[in-house]
This record gives structure tokens, C-alpha cells and sequence, in this order.
């Protein structure tokens, strides 16, 4: 059997367990919707386990809801579960009552993360267990392999950022490599002209012809 992220609600509650790992179950058969369905009866189960004795009339997990956060002590932790039962709740009533089918992954997956959360608080705060379970972090790629990823969210962060450095270094390199087409600065210089131009050798003929025409008439 795969392993989940949900091992250490085993041993403090084993029908939550039950029922969240089918939520998982559903995410890795891409049943979107109905996991993020799967994940809203989570929160209601977790909800009224919670309100324990504090339960009197109320019915739906709206009601139930709405007890827990005025019986709430508004500190962090207790802000943290009741919003993030509010999300669960909220995301199961949309994928319930759509009438298209949308197979939101990203927001399945919130759904299973937010059970997540919401299962170490209430094992924690309300079931009194290690607070080492505080640690803990979803993990997707054990979510969809069944097997625990060997580094952590830190180590494949500072992997992303090595390799956008290098490729970055990379594109760099490549444009400073680029040869570019020498530019020509030199032009081709006029040679002076030397001698009479053709102009003034016409001018010229024509004047000795005309004196020439002269000389003759008048003698």
C-alpha cells in the first residue's frame, strides 16, 4: 500500500485517517471533485470531534461552523483550523453542487493540504500529541508516487535557483561570443584631376576660330 501524508493521523484518529486517505486516493485517480468532496466531509468529521461536548443543536458543518469560531480563543492556531475548515467546506459545497465538471487539480490539491494542516492542529492542540508533528510538511511527490520525496521543499529551492543562475549565465555568455559585422570606416577618396578639363579646351577652340574668322574679314 502506498504511503501518505496522513500517517500520523493513524495512530490518534483512525477514521479521519480513513477517510482522508481516500481523498488521496481520489487526487491520484484524478478524480478532482470528488476528492475536494472527500476533503469537506474530512473538515465536518474533524469539526464535530472538535466541538466535543460544546455540540448542542447544531446540525450542518455550517452550524457547527459557526459554534466553533464563537467558542473559539482566537488565538493563531485556532484562526488557522476554523479558516481552513471554512476552505474545505467551501470547495466541497462548489465541487458537489457544479454542474460542469472543471477537474481542478490546483485546488484539489489546496483542499488536501489545507486536511492536512487543519489534521495537525487538532492532533496537536485538541489530541495533545508530539508537537514534533508541527514539522511536518505536504508532500506532493508522496502524494502522487506513494514514495517520500528525498529533499526537502529548501534543498529543491535552492536547485531551481542554481539552475536559473547558470542557465541565465548561460544566454549571457552566448550574446558576448556573437561576432558582429566589422563596420566600415574607410571611403574611397576622390583622385584630384590634373590638366584642362574638356570644358575649356571647347571654350578655347571655339575663341581661336572666332579671332581666326575675324582676321579674315578685315583683311
Amino acid at each position: 500500500m502506498a504511503k501518505t501524508n496522513f500517517e500520523y493521523l493513524k495512530a490518534v484518529d483512525k477514521n479521519l485517517y480513513d477517510i482522508i486517505i481516500d481523498a488521496e486516493r481520489l487526487y491520484r485517480g484524478e478524480f478532482f471533485e470528488q476528492c475536494m468532496g472527500q476533503t469537506r466531509r474530512f473538515g465536518e468529521h474533524l469539526c464535530r470531534k472538535v466541538l466535543g461536548s460544546n455540540r448542542t443543536n447544531e446540525v450542518t458543518f455550517d452550524e457547527m461552523l459557526a459554534t466553533l469560531k464563537d467558542k473559539s480563543n482566537h488565538n493563531e492556531q485556532e484562526k488557522e483550523f476554523i479558516d481552513d475548515l471554512y476552505f474545505l467546506k467551501k470547495q466541497g459545497n462548489l465541487s458537489v453542487h457544479s454542474e460542469n465538471v472543471t477537474r481542478n487539480a490546483t485546488t484539489a490539491l489546496e483542499c488536501l493540504q489545507r486536511a492536512f494542516e487543519a489534521g495537525i492542529n487538532y492532533s496537536v492542540f485538541y489530541k495533545k500529541e508530539n508537537s514534533d508533528i508541527l514539522k511536518l510538511r505536504y508532500d506532493t511527490e508522496l502524494l502522487i508516487t506513494g514514495t517520500p520525496s528525498k529533499k526537502s521543499l529548501s534543498d529543491k529551492y535552492l536547485e531551481a535557483k542554481d539552475k536559473a543562475v547558470k542557465t541565465s549565465k548561460k544566454k549571457t555568455s552566448a550574446k558576448k561570443t556573437q561576432k558582429s559585422k566589422p563596420q566600415v570606416t574607410t571611403m574611397n577618396s576622390v583622385p584630384l584631376k590634373t590638366g584642362i578639363s574638356r570644358f575649356w579646351t571647347v571654350v578655347a577652340i571655339f575663341m581661336i576660330i572666332t579671332l581666326i574668322t575675324i582676321i579674315y574679314v578685315l583683311v
